[in-house]
């Protein structure tokens, strides 16, 4: 997500309990329930454009960025910061548009081309063509029950995806216009899909290829920036450049059918809850597809419209001022919208009356994390000042003992800490460096790929 203010990238991570921000300094981690910056990572030279999560551990992806990149634009850097260095990186003769990370696999989109490596060793094991795509779309399954890759196809409005596990792709044509932004759910099963035109988003069944639903956001043209499925694919919701992020239900064939497969059933009441949640509201001239033939009805009056809706406070009217992203929060029916502004939203909606969703928190995350860390470095410099202090103390000390005739032994310390970014015993500091083992890797013709010697073990397990 573009951004302004020194903010260059904020997303998600693969389950939506953090994200993480690339700045023209650096980058952020903060977690979102409850809110709180987790970690910082702060460089002297060069900013991070892509900042890419591995769950909750201490490997990222990063992609230089800004108007002075800490790394070029076409490199991917392993970054692990347990080990404060990077352990691997990738090559490319073009800039890179994005990256997604899962235990298994790192995928790197160009504007022309997708890559996909072997995590462990990063050798590359597939490569596709696709049509250009300038904002790097591709959806990647984080589930490591099902391995399911989702990008744009060789022609406009058209998905490739890819099923890893039984080696067969899908192709479908999704919409007549340019794709706009494309999310899968936790295990691959669904795809959800959006054009440039932003009017609809459509469902499908990512194995077979068939619509499930097809969503209207509104009726007039808007940018959609980011589509999430809830933890079992009963909700979905999706922002756009007007400022609005709109839930929709997918329960429209029954309770229970847009539940993931392989998802742990659910308590009896919340199964209660479910079968009484409300249904995507439709046009009043919907009457008229009883009526009208089918090859006579406008799609306008068939199409569901969404249950629950948040509006960003104060969202100026020029399109595309402030781009937000959203997901689902850890609790039930609640939203996490974030702005490139440096806004942070929590919201909650009523999944059987709908309506307006109601504000549950709310921060200024860059100011604030801004002011925190201008303090922690004023104490820092304190506590430095003090040091050197009883340090010219001591030799002084020193010094007068030894004039008159007596001896000094100092025991100085043999190591001094320095200030961390991350809280001491944040799981950005607890989890063993992933990406083990990493060699050399051969060259392939269009990519590059170089690993660095790494002392740590195998990749992480799920936290």
């Amino acid at each position: 997500m573009a951004a302004s203010q020194g903010l260059l990238y904020v997303g998600f991570n693969q389950d939506h309990g953090c994200f993480a921000c690339g700045t023209d300094s650096g980058f952020r981690i903060y977690n979102c329930d409850p809110f709180k910056q987790t970690f910082r990572r702060d460089f002297l030279n060069g900013g991070i454009g892509i900042v890419e999560m591995l769950f909750r551990c201490n490997i990222l992806a990063l992609v230089g960025g800004g108007s002075n990149p800490r790394y070029p634009p076409n490199k991917v850097m392993i970054w692990d910061d347990h080990q404060n260095r990077c352990i691997g990186e990738l090559s490319f003769r073009s800039e890179v548009k994005a990256v997604k990370l899962r235990r298994d696999r790192v995928v790197v989109m160009l504007e022309y081309k997708v890559y996909v490596y072997n995590f462990a060793d990063l050798r590359l094991m597939h490569h596709f063509e696709t049509i250009s795509n300038p904002k790097g779309l591709c959806a990647l399954s984080p589930s490591s029950n099902t391995c399911v890759l989702a990008c744009p196809g060789l022609q406009k409005g058209h998905l490739r995806v890819e099923l890893f596990d039984i080696r067969r792709p899908t192709l479908i044509a999704a919409h007549e216009s340019t794709l706009s932004c494309l999310a899968l759910n936790l295990d691959g099963t669904r795809l959800a899909t959006a054009s440039e035109r932003g009017t609809l988003i459509r469902v499908w069944d990512s194995h077979s290829g068939q619509a499930l639903h097809e969503l209207r956001r509104g009726a007039e043209a808007a940018e959609i920036q980011s589509i999430a499925f809830n933890f079992d694919s009963s909700w979905l919701a999706v922002s756009s450049d007007h400022g609005t992020v709109h839930v929709f239900s997918l329960f429209a064939n029954g309770p229970g059918t847009g539940r993931a497969e392989g998802a742990q059933p659910k308590p009896r009441e919340e199964e209660a809850e479910d079968a009484s949640a409300a249904e995507n509201t439709k046009s009043s001239w919907s009457f008229l597809s009883n009526v009208l033939p089918q090859s006579l009805t406008p799609k306008y009056i068939t199409s569901q419209w969404s249950v629950a809706q948040f509006h960003t406070p104060g969202h100026p009217t020029v399109p595309n001022a402030t781009k937000t992203i959203c997901a689902f929060g850890s609790e039930r029916h609640t939203l996490i919208v974030i702005s490139n502004d440096g806004l942070f939203y929590k919201c909650s909606f009523d999944p059987v009356r709908g309506g307006e969703c109601r504000r549950e928190s709310f921060a200024r995350f860059l100011q604030v994390d801004d002011d925190d860390y201008r303090a922690a470095e004023e104490r820092q410099r304190h506590r430095s000042v003090r040091l050197s202090r009883w340090m010219r103390a001591l030799s002084s000390s020193c010094a007068a003992l030894r004039g008159s005739g007596g001896s000094c032994r100092a025991f100085w310390p043999t190591r001094i800490f320095r200030m961390e970014s991350h809280p001491r015993g944040s799981s950005a500091g607890r989890v063993a460096a992933a990406g083990a083992g990493l060699q050399q890797s051969s060259a392939e013709p269009l990519s590059h790929c170089t690993a660095h010697d790494s002392d740590a073990g195998k990749p992480p397990a799920m936290p």
